[in-house]
C-alpha cells in the first residue's frame, strides 16, 4: 500500500513536470494543480493512486485542449506596435498568416523591418507609422483603423512596442531615462488602451500587453525597465477586471529575456559619457569610470546568451489573441514563472541570495566595494 501512495506522487510529479516542460509555460499551473491534488490524495487515502492518474490524465488531456481551441482568423482586425523586429515583426507575420487583418505599426516605416513586412505582398497586412509616443501620429491611425474596420471594430490590440536602454545600476540611471521608460513602456500603453477601446468594445475583442519578467521581480541594474513594466502590469490587471464587465479580454504577457533589437535605439557609448557626467563627483568616484564603462561592454555579451527563438512569446500573444479561452496570464520563457513563485513563497532574504547566484550582468565590482 505505500509502494502504491509513493507511485502516486511519482506520478504526479511526471505529469507536471510534462507540462512544465511545455513551450507555453502557462501550462505550469495545471502541473502545480495536478500536483497539490496528489498530495491531498496521499494525505487523506494513500491508496488511490489510480484516482491520482485518472486526474493527472485528465489535466493534461484538458489543458492539450485548451490550447488548440482557437477562433478562426479571417474576418478579424488587430493592431500590433513595434512591428519592425522582435515579438511584434513576427507577430505580424503569423496573424497574417492566419488570415487576420494586421495593423503593423512601426518606429521607421522606412526600416529594415517595415520593409521585410512589406515585401510579403500580403493584402491583409498593412505597414503604418506608429510612433507609440506621438499623439498626432497615434490618432492617424486610429481614424485610418476606424475607416477599415467600420461598424464590425477593432478585434485586438497588441501593446508590444518597449525600450529598455541601457542597464546599470539605479542610482547611476539618469532621471531622464525613467521618464523615458515610462512614457514607453507604460503611458503609451495606457493612451492606446484608451484611445482603441472604443473599436474594441464594438467587437467584444481583445488587449494583450506585454510586460516582463523584470516587472512582476526585482532585477538588479534593470530599475527603470521594472518599474515601467510592474506599472503597466497593475494597470493591466485593474483594466481587466473593469473590461470584463463589456466583454473585452484583457491578457498580460510576462516573458522572460530572449535576443531582440530591444537595445537597438540605446546609443550605448553616448549615454555612458552622459552618465559620467550627470552624476556626482562623489558618486562616481565611488563607482569608478572603470565600472561604469563595464556595463556598456558587457551588452551585447548578455544578449548573445539569450535565446534567440521567440516563439514562445509569439504563440502566447496568438493565443491570447485567438483563443476561446485565453488566460488573463502569460509566462513564456526560461525561469518566467519560477522566479515569481519563489519571490512570493520566500522569505526576502532567501530570494535575495537566490538572485545573486544567477549569472551577473558584469563581473567587475564598483571602485568603493573594493576598498571596503
Amino acid at each position: 500500500m505505500e509502494t502504491c501512495s509513493w507511485v502516486c506522487v511519482v506520478t504526479a510529479a511526471i505529469f507536471t513536470v510534462t507540462l512544465l516542460w511545455k513551450r507555453s509555460s502557462g501550462y505550469w499551473f495545471w502541473g502545480l494543480g495536478t500536483l497539490i491534488g496528489a498530495s491531498l490524495y496521499f494525505i487523506a487515502c494513500p491508496g488511490v493512486y489510480v484516482g491520482v492518474v485518472l486526474t493527472c490524465c485528465l489535466t493534461l488531456i484538458c489543458g492539450t485542449e485548451r490550447s488548440q481551441k482557437l477562433l478562426p482568423g479571417p474576418g478579424r482586425a488587430v493592431l500590433v506596435t513595434g512591428c519592425d523586429s522582435g515579438f511584434g515583426h513576427s507577430l505580424a507575420k503569423l496573424l497574417s498568416d492566419r488570415g487576420v487583418k494586421v495593423f503593423a505599426g512601426v518606429l521607421d516605416v522606412n526600416g529594415a523591418g517595415a520593409q521585410q513586412l512589406r515585401e510579403r505582398g500580403c493584402e491583409n497586412l498593412q505597414v503604418l507609422q506608429l510612433d507609440v509616443t506621438d499623439g498626432a501620429q497615434v490618432e492617424r491611425v486610429r481614424l485610418h483603423v476606424s475607416s477599415q474596420v467600420g461598424a464590425t471594430g477593432l478585434w485586438g490590440l497588441v501593446n508590444n512596442a518597449g525600450i529598455l536602454h541601457c542597464p546599470v545600476d539605479a542610482e547611476l540611471h539618469l532621471i531622464s531615462v525613467y521618464r523615458l521608460c515610462l512614457e514607453v513602456n507604460f503611458l503609451a500603453a495606457v493612451n492606446m488602451c484608451q484611445v482603441f477601446l472604443p473599436l474594441l468594445r464594438r467587437s467584444k475583442g481583445r488587449i494583450v500587453n506585454v510586460s516582463s519578467l523584470a516587472g512582476e521581480v526585482p532585477v538588479p541594474m534593470f530599475a527603470a525597465y521594472g518599474a515601467s513594466k510592474a506599472a503597466l502590469t497593475r494597470f493591466s490587471t485593474v483594466l481587466r477586471m473593469e473590461m470584463s464587465a463589456w466583454g473585452v479580454r484583457v491578457a498580460l504577457i510576462q516573458p522572460s529575456g530572449f535576443r531582440t533589437n530591444i537595445f537597438a535605439n540605446t546609443d550605448i557609448g553616448r549615454y555612458r559619457q552622459e552618465v559620467l557626467a550627470t552624476v556626482s563627483p562623489e558618486t562616481r568616484e565611488d563607482y569608478g569610470e572603470a565600472y561604469i564603462s563595464s556595463l556598456a561592454s558587457c551588452l551585447a555579451k548578455t544578449s548573445q546568451q539569450l535565446p534567440e527563438d521567440v516563439s514562445p512569446v509569439v504563440d502566447d500573444m496568438c493565443h491570447a489573441l485567438l483563443a476561446v479561452h485565453p488566460r488573463p496570464l502569460y509566462t513564456p520563457g526560461q525561469m518566467s514563472w519560477m522566479l515569481p513563485f519563489l519571490h512570493r513563497c520566500c522569505p526576502t532574504a532567501v530570494f535575495d541570495s537566490i538572485v545573486r547566484r544567477l549569472p551577473q550582468y558584469t563581473d567587475r565590482e564598483p571602485a568603493g566595494l573594493k576598498r571596503s
